[in-house]
């Protein structure tokens, strides 16, 4: 039936038969234009099924309300007032309010999944709707009449309202399809092709220098076809080029590389590669998973647990700490597969010293101070050089090539740098000659499970890793030791290295595009960064994993979310990744997707052009910095020249651009010391920021930036040596020369300045200490 003829049939109604033919009318309307997203007419208090199935309840606060424009004229005019007659507004607004507090109504919008807050957001969305629509669906602009009659209930508009408020929330609508997509309780299921197969599971158990990774290797290397899977670029290259120098092909395969030895680059047999990177569709004979505890990591342990259940080898060989045995034990038995446990002991002994360093005068060849912060370590490597040492840096922003070039200088035993400053980056993929372990500080920043900051004492795994990497069995020390900088530390280290190591419970879990493309299809005006968050809520997981925090992908989601890319081209740039407390690196992604959108390759010359290219060797630590981003912005070209080739097609030249920046960062570091002692003169005299006319604050900020480099403590972390109580006694001049950040010279021209520009101040003084002496001038 037309609305035309609708009309014609309203309009021939005698006047007297009121609603009730108004009510047939409406069902013809109903018939014409289809149901009601309900039963129609009055809506009775019934407890409808609730959309949850029993799961647990969702987060609502994750869902973003849509925007439902109100209806401007139509064309074909205000049909329902051609049927009925205009609606008085205020009258409409009564009818909402009423509608808005009656309980039966919010009860039954909560069977249907919209608590109080989205029942809230929904209603108030609603009645501007009505409110503001030139012209309503003829349905709901009846039933409004009607309710204005007393024709009709109140309750009558709750179709309306639910089929509204699913607009705007379109979650409700596949609340049992998102959870059908988001469910990760039997994740074995994904991987049929290793489910194909019955694989030999060997778990090789054993504290750092314990030789269960060369067991596994020589395993790997005797195999007609292997893979090893690694957690960082360091170790993958040094099997690769350990299985090639034993005479095995191998390839190698990271995010940012890929190297094939074949000539006519044919597959090797054998692949070494970053966990992330290994294919669990490839046969093998032997596959190595290394450090495979890591299945634990918060951000980065969905990788690990990929490869356990995945990899398709006859024999899967696992490398890492006695903690892992238990989890893993339980993850492979739901595979039906047996796991075999080697169990080791480490090949040299190492030991907790009963004191303390305390002072970097007593250093000895073959330490190695560890830091948690790059302040530490700038402190402690300038300490170290006035005191007529030289030392190494490794910390894990440092590309590759230079920490590998610090480590081969600390190992020389003809170079005369005997003293290593590093990060925890020491923990895993150098080999290094220390003869003992200091613990600068405890402290280490941290994310928790909700992505948040901490500054925690070091766990006991932790603890172990950084002190085996003393006194190794390939080094030239055998014994090995451990200790802190600070007596007050090395009690709790004792009791950090005696606690047993937590047996691990979970393993990692991260979605995949496959499942977020699912996701999207149901919610097609969702952001990226909101699907992440309503998929980790609605995820459903069994006691043995978790949902990897993914912070940083919704970091670079949001970042690129208004850039026009296809949901997939989207979700791998997210994936990239990159340190998001590098400025330059984030809005190189940004320009990166830009340029992606517009069709535009980013060519070697586009790259040349935007990094400003040739760069000058670091004058001082910022530069440093600011170079070290630009090698992480090679690397982001490089991990996605693998993912898009068009659009990224100068990846070789890249490379070579790289390897000349990483030799300028090699010069760098080497001078690290010149460079720490320019910036920390720089920041002490404040010559490049200062004023001419405002020197008469320079003497605050020389107490200042003195103050800062003092031994004080701040959330656990020292920034430098303390002071013995007579250098605090000696004048700030004097303190800063002594401690080599101010030297005589620079004293010197500093006074003469000083004077010269501000010769007035000895009166202005003068007259301040005349002042004080008038209680009320303070």
């Amino acid at each position: 039936m037309s609305l035309t003829r609708c009309a014609l049939l309203w309009a021939r109604l005698p006047p007297g038969r009121g609603a009730g033919s108004r009510a047939a009318t409406c069902s013809a309307l109903r018939a014409s234009v289809g149901p009601f997203p309900g039963a129609p007419g009055r809506v009775p208090c019934l407890a409808a099924s609730s959309a949850s199935g029993g799961s647990k309840a969702p987060n609502t606060s994750l869902f973003v309300p849509l925007t439902v424009k109100p209806q401007g004229p139509s064309a074909d005019g205000d049909v329902g007032a051609e049927l009925t007659r205009p609606l008085d507004k205020n009258e409409v607004k009564k009818i909402l309010d009423k509608f808005y507090k009656r309980q039966e109504i919010q009860k039954l919008s909560a069977d249907y999944g919209l608590d109080a807050r989205l029942f809230h957001q929904a209603f108030i969305s609603f009645r501007n709707y009505i409110m503001q629509s030139h012209s309503l669906d003829v349905d709901i602009h009846i039933v409004l009449n009607d309710i204005c009659f007393s024709a009709a209930h109140v309750d009558d508009l709750f179709p309306f309202f639910l089929r509204h408020a699913k607009q705007i929330f379109p979650v409700l609508e596949c609340k049992e399809d998102l959870r059908k997509i988001s469910d990760l309780r039997i994740p074995p299921n994904w991987y049929p092709e290793a489910r194909a197969i019955q694989r030999k599971i060997i778990f090789h158990s054993g504290p750092t220098n314990s030789g269960k990774t060369y067991h596994a290797i020589q395993r790997y290397l005797s195999a007609k076809s292997g893979v090893y899977c690694g957690p960082l670029k360091l170790l993958a290259h040094e099997i690769f080029e350990k299985s090639n120098a034993a005479g095995v092909p191998c390839d190698l395969v990271t995010g940012e590389e890929r190297q094939t030895v074949e000539p006519d680059g044919k597959q090797a047999t054998h692949v070494s590669c970053t966990v992330e990177m290994c294919s669990v569709t490839t046969p093998y004979e032997v596959a190595v998973i290394d450090e495979i505890q890591m299945i634990r990591d918060l951000g980065r342990g969905w990788a690990w647990t990929r490869a356990l259940l995945g990899l398709c080898a006859e024999e899967v060989h696992l490398c890492g700490e006695s903690a892992a045995i238990d989890l893993v034990t339980e993850l492979l038995y739901t595979t039906g597969e047996e796991v075999e446990v080697h169990k080791y002991e480490r090949l040299t002994p190492i030991s907790v010293l009963d004191h303390a360093l305390e002072s970097l005068d007593n250093l000895q060849p073959g330490d190695c101070i560890v830091c948690f912060s790059k302040n530490d370590i700038y402190s402690v490597s300038r300490q170290i050089e006035i005191r007529g040492l030289e030392s190494a840096v490794i910390y894990g922003s440092l590309p590759p090539g230079t920490k590998l070039a610090q480590a081969k200088k600390f190992n020389d035993p003809s170079d005369p740098c005997k003293i290593l400053v590093a990060t925890d980056a020491i923990g895993m993929g150098l080999n290094l000659s220390i003869r003992r372990i200091i613990f600068y500080s405890l402290i280490k920043p941290s994310i928790n499970e909700k992505g948040e900051k901490e500054l925690e004492p070091i766990t006991t795994s932790q603890a172990l890793q950084i002190a085996g990497r003393a006194g190794r069995f390939s080094s030239h020390f055998k014994e090995g030791a451990v200790t802190t900088m600070y007596r007050e530390d090395l009690t709790l280290l004792k009791e950090i290295l005696n606690r047993p190591v937590d047996p691990i419970q979970a393993a990692g879990l991260h979605p995949t595009a496959e499942q977020i493309e699912m996701f999207a299809y149901h919610l097609p005006e969702t952001t990226l960064s909101n699907l992440i968050d309503i998929f980790v809520d609605f995820a459903q997981v069994d006691g043995q994993y978790f949902v990897c925090n993914m912070d940083d992908f919704k970091f670079s989601a949001e970042l690129i979310q208004h850039i026009p890319l296809s949901l997939r081209v989207r979700y791998v740039f997210c994936t990239a990744p990159i340190n998001k407390k590098q400025p330059f690196v984030c809005s190189s992604l940004l320009q990166f997707a830009r340029q992606y959108s517009r069709n535009e390759p980013l060519t070697f010359a586009w790259l040349r052009r935007y990094i400003r290219w040739p760069l000058l060797p670091p004058k001082n630590i910022k530069d440093l910095m600011d170079l070290e981003a630009v090698h992480d912005v090679f690397d982001l070209y490089l991990w996605l020249s693998y993912r898009f080739m068009d659009m990224f097609p100068d990846s070789n030249l890249v490379r070579g651009l790289q390897k000349e920046l990483d030799a300028i960062i090699q010069d760098g570091v080497h001078n690290i010391t010149k460079l720490i002692k320019i910036s920390e003169s720089r920041r002490l005299l404040n010559l490049e920021s200062l004023p001419l006319g405002n020197q008469s604050h320079l003497s605050g900020a020389l107490k200042g930036a003195a103050k800062r480099t003092r031994g004080t403590k701040s959330a656990g972390s020292k920034v430098a040596e303390p002071l013995s109580p007579s250098a605090k006694e000696l004048p700030l001049a004097s303190r800063l020369v002594q401690q080599g950040l101010l030297t005589a010279d620079m004293l010197k021209q500093l006074q003469k300045e000083w004077l010269t520009q501000r010769p007035e101040l000895g009166k202005e003084r003068a007259g301040t200490r005349r002042k004080k002496k008038d209680p009320s001038s303070d």
